[in-house]
C-alpha cells in the first residue's frame, strides 16, 4: 500500500519524490514548523551547584572527608606529603643557605648592572661596557658574602641597612657631581633594594618613613 511506503528522508529524496509524483514542492514559509512552547519555570528538578556547594561546605566544617592527620595545618602535596620548602628557616630550604646566597647575589648583580647602565644613560654619557662589566663581576662576590652572612640575620639589621642606604643614595644624588653619582648610585641602590626584599612587610614599610622624612626635611628632590 501507498501508506506503507517509506517516506522520503533528506532533501534530495523529497525532491525526487515530488518530481516523480508531479507535485510541486511546497515553498518555504515564514513561520517555522516547530512546536512553540514556554520554558519550564517551575524550578530545578535536581540538586543545583549551590546545593552541592552547601553540602561540601558542611562536610569541610565537620573535618570531613579529610583524614584527621591532615588537620595539623601543614601544607601537603597530592600524596599527603608535607611540603616544607619556603616555610621554615633558610637551613630547611632544598638549596641551603649557600644556594640561596648564589641565587640572590646573581639577581642583585644583574640589578646592579642595570642600574649602572641607567645611570650612564641618565647623564647622556656614552655607555662604556668594559668598566660596567668589571664593576658587576667585582660586586658579585661581595654581594654573595653579604647575603650569605646575613641570610638569617635579624630584621632590625636590614632595617638599618635600608634606611642608611636609602638616605645616602638621596644625599649622593642631590649633592655630588654626575661622575660620583654614576660610581655610587648603582651599588647603593642595589643594597637598598636588597635590604627591603629581605625584610618582612612591617619592617619594609617602616624603613620608608625615615627615608621620606630625610628627603622632605632636607629639601631634596627625587628627580
Amino acid at each position: 500500500m501507498a501508506d506503507d511506503a517509506k517516506a522520503p528522508g533528506n532533501r534530495r529524496e523529497r525532491r525526487a519524490a515530488a518530481k516523480s509524483s508531479s507535485q510541486p514542492i511546497a515553498p518555504p514559509t515564514k513561520t517555522p514548523n516547530i512546536k512553540m512552547a514556554h520554558p519550564d519555570r517551575s524550578g530545578p528538578k535536581g540538586k543545583t551547584l549551590l546545593d552541592l556547594y552547601d553540602e561540601k561546605k558542611d562536610l569541610l566544617s565537620q573535618g570531613q572527608p579529610f583524614d584527621p592527620k591532615h588537620l595539623d595545618g601543614a601544607v601537603r602535596d597530592e600524596g599527603g606529603n608535607i611540603l616544607t620548602a619556603g616555610l621554615g628557616s633558610p637551613d630547611d630550604e632544598p638549596i641551603g643557605v649557600f644556594g640561596q646566597a648564589v641565587f640572590w647575589s646573581v639577581c642583585l648583580a644583574m640589578f646592579h648592572f642595570t642600574m649602572d647602565v641607567l645611570t650612564f644613560n641618565q647623564y647622556r654619557q656614552e655607555i662604556v661596557w668594559g668598566p660596567i662589566w668589571k664593576r658587576t663581576f667585582t660586586v658579585l662576590p661581595v654581594l654573595w658574602l653579604l647575603v650569605y652572612l646575613t641570610r638569617i640575620a635579624r630584621q632590625v639589621f636590614f632595617l638599618g641597612v635600608a634606611v642608611a642606604a636609602g638616605c645616602y643614595t638621596i644625599h649622593v644624588g642631590n649633592n655630588f657631581a654626575y661622575y660620583a653619582v654614576m660610581k655610587q648610585a648603582p651599588p647603593l641602590g642595589t643594597l637598598w633594594v636588597w635590604s627591603v626584599i629581605e625584610m618582612q612587610l612591617p619592617y619594609a614599610a617602616a624603613s620608608v618613613v625615615p627615608v621620606v622624612a630625610y628627603l622632605y626635611f632636607n629639601g631634596y628632590a627625587v628627580f
